[in-house]
């Protein structure tokens, strides 16, 4: 029902938000500085999150032609985020230097934490292994072209080339690997990945909660760019989204996995990455924050328009 659905989703940003306010109350007694945030935001994008990524991998089993299926679908989802995240920073107007923030955040959404507790709710554990496979994308994706965007293209091709070549490419190769050979690990190897991979979500909700304290909060509500960004990343992109897949895929449990990956908010991982590169961490910060915070009535509402329970 919307209402269960709206719940789950309460449950989870409430658990978000938490992380951002301690962030911020640390941030606020000194204790969390530019320079730790800056530590904790190389720690989940160079051991953490390529934990999470080499997760996805380990005991994912499925048949081969439904995971190249699966895959098929996964790519198309992007490749439709990819091409309406490029017409859409035109309309935003952003600044150039600011593009690649946006494209960012319209194309990588929270899917991990915001969706999967939804599809685990209503349709069960073969939903969350679809969802693996578009999680896997996801990480794939964002450290590449995710870097590229935020990074940008200077300096000369081995340096560039270097910045593709990082520990969530290669935990997301590993994973891919894992998944298609069904690879058992030992069960500590397992729980040492399972263990840092739990760090992602809190450390950078912290992170961005930190960043708050330098947003400025006077006239943010009055943004306008703002609001527009707003509904692209949670009406209009997962409208057209469901508008397209729904005709030509017939498997439920799937149809939900692209709807969790085009509605959910936009994804923590862009503003790690933009701290990082040195990119406008701080509208990252507040993109992800009013996306999240509103997902809790957009996703339910879309979720019964598209008649997905």
């Amino acid at each position: 029902s919307i209402r269960g659905i709206a719940m789950i989703l309460c449950r989870q940003l409430l658990i978000l938000f938490f992380f951002m306010l301690l962030g911020f109350c640390m941030a606020k007694g000194k204790i969390l500085d530019q320079h730790n945030s800056g530590f904790l935001s190389w720690l989940i994008v160079n051991v953490a999150n390529p934990a999470l990524i080499l997760s996805g991998g380990i005991g994912t089993s499925m048949d081969r032609r439904e995971l190249f299926k699966v895959a098929l679908v996964a790519a198309g989802v992007y490749l439709l985020l990819i091409v309406v995240s490029e017409m859409a920073v035109t309309l935003l107007g952003v600044d150039r230097k600011e593009t690649g923030i946006y494209k960012v955040l319209l194309i990588f959404t929270n899917m991990g934490f915001m969706g999967f507790p939804l599809l685990d709710a209503m349709y069960g554990a073969e939903a969350l292994l679809y969802g693996a496979i578009f999680l896997l994308f996801f990480n794939l994706l964002i450290y590449t072209y995710g870097i590229f965007r935020i990074a940008g293209t200077a300096g000369n091709s081995a340096e560039i080339l270097k910045k593709f070549v990082n520990p969530g490419v290669v935990a997301g190769t590993l994973a891919i690997m894992l998944a298609l050979f069904r690879v058992e690990l030992p069960g500590s190897v397992n729980q040492t990945v399972s263990m840092l991979s739990n760090l992602t979500a809190p450390l950078s909700m912290m992170v961005i909660g930190a960043s708050f304290l330098e947003v400025q909060w006077k006239g943010f509500l009055m943004d306008v760019r703002l609001w527009i960004f707003v509904a692209l990343r949670l009406v209009i992109i997962p409208v057209l989204g469901m508008l397209i897949f729904r005709n030509f895929v017939s498997n439920q449990y799937l149809l939900g996995v692209c709807f969790v990956t085009l509605a959910a908010p936009s994804g923590s991982m862009a503003a790690m990455l933009a701290r990082q590169y040195r990119a406008d961490y701080v509208s990252a910060s507040k993109g992800i924050g009013l996306t999240t915070l509103l997902s809790v009535i957009t996703m339910p509402l879309l979720f019964w328009v598209f008649q997905l329970g």
